[in-house]
């Protein structure tokens, strides 16, 4: 049996932004030895955890499971609502956002991608005048769908998709709206209905705080009926056969059972214990706090927030960009070798250049102070100009939250 081995005392602090820690209660609720995934026991936790992830999603549509990464779940939005050869609308707003296109080109698609600078988020009103140019001579559109990141997992830039969601409608175009929320489903506020989303895309790892291995497609009607039209090969993927054999809580092929015990536990600590309203409040005031302490420390001049959007700052993750010629991935070694904590990398074209604070899942005050204070200690040893109080300054706001002061409100 292979074993990992951390001589150092103390409990690892993973903080990277995903995969996140996964709690007691749904390490304990994996655990359970497997069952018949035809009986009639199964059934009843494939609905709880069918109808659960509808709560999550905030829809009262279909919610699709499946037994992969989240990016199984961008091919089969991909694959069930387009055909090869269309056009699809994309914007480069990370890492994430590249990736996704590059399946679509991989699949036969056609991506259009709106050239971003990796500090800001999907742009609306780019989108919205890149859809009223889109009209062939025959008066029917070219482009099929408008693919977005709402929470960019490389930038900790969050897309607003309501406004999106206008800027489409606006443009009077009927492209579907496909949404990556891998990242954000279960830290940040989504409404795959009331936002008009036609494809949401989700994954275990992040919010919901398992393992990785589920991912999930939330699907509109529109979406649906576009399903019925895709000419893309499909067949693991394919939403028809899933949704029928849902209908009883059971799936056309061997689920992954021991992870669907722990997301019927997630749902239950997310939805039933603490409420979606509170695990968006809480995720938002410690996205608050790192921000005071980043923009302290960054008095001193290396560094500062890579969002430049103050509307779209992340409330699931924070990422730092080092300046003065300063290695990020330097940094982290430091942090991870000291203070055995691990953060998030640099990805793409801002490798070395910036470092990535999660703050979401299972996350309370308590481990966002010794998160923030493993960081402080870490620029002094690695020689980083930084302002000392940073980690007070988070301090002394989640304190003057516990206090009853008003917190930040999650936008409607």
């Amino acid at each position: 049996m292979i074993r990992y081995s951390n001589a150092k005392a103390g409990r690892h602090f993973l903080q990277i932004p995903g995969p996140t820690n996964v709690p007691d209660r749904i390490l304990r609720a994996i655990d359970h030895p497997t069952i018949d995934h035809r009986g009639p026991e199964f059934g009843v936790i494939g609905k709880k955890c069918l109808e659960g992830m509808k709560k999550i999603f905030q829809t009262s549509s279909h919610v699709v499971i499946y037994p992969a990464s989240g990016t199984g779940a961008w091919e089969a939005a991909l694959v069930n609502t387009l055909s090869p050869g269309d056009a699809v609308l994309m914007y480069e707003s990370g890492q994430f956002a590249t990736l996704w296109k590059n399946i679509a080109t991989k699949m036969g698609l056609k991506p259009e991608f709106i050239e971003g600078d990796w500090r800001r988020a999907a742009v609306p009103e780019e989108i919205e005048a890149r859809l009223k140019a889109d009209l062939k001579a025959n008066g029917d559109h070219a482009i099929k769908a408008v693919c977005v990141v709402h929470n960019e997992t490389s930038t900790g830039c969050t897309a607003r998709i309501p406004e999106i969601r206008k800027a489409i409608d606006r443009a009077g175009h009927p492209a579907l709206m496909l949404v990556d929320t891998i990242s954000g489903l279960g830290s940040v506020d989504y409404r795959h209905d009331e936002w008009g989303a036609d494809v949401t895309i989700g994954g275990s790892q992040k919010g919901l705080m398992l393992p990785p291995g589920l991912s999930f497609n939330a699907i509109s009607a529109k979406a649906l009926a576009a399903s019925k039209q895709s000419k893309s090969l499909k067949s693991f993927w394919g939403w028809e056969e899933m949704i029928n054999s849902n209908k009883t809580g059971y799936f056309p092929y061997t689920p992954a059972t021991n992870l669907l015990y722990g997301l019927a536990e997630a749902i239950d600590m997310l939805v039933d214990d603490e409420g979606l309203a509170n695990v968006f409040a809480r995720h938002q005031r410690h996205a608050e706090a790192t921000r005071r302490a980043v923009r302290h420390w960054g008095e001193a001049g290396a560094m500062e927030i890579l969002c430049q959007d103050e509307r779209e700052h992340s409330p699931a993750l924070t990422t730092i960009l080092l300046t003065q010629g300063h290695n990020a991935d330097a940094l982290r070694k430091v942090i991870l070798d000291n203070f055995n904590m691990s953060l998030g990398q640099g990805l793409g074209k801002i490798s070395g250049k910036v470092f990535r604070i999660g703050h979401l899942g299972d996350f309370n005050d308590l481990t966002l102070m010794g998160t923030l204070s493993g960081v402080e200690m870490g620029f002094e040893v690695a020689g980083i100009p930084y302002k000392k109080g940073g980690a007070q300054a988070a301090m002394d706001y989640l304190a003057s939250c516990a206090k009853g002061q008003p917190a930040l409100k999650v936008a409607a």
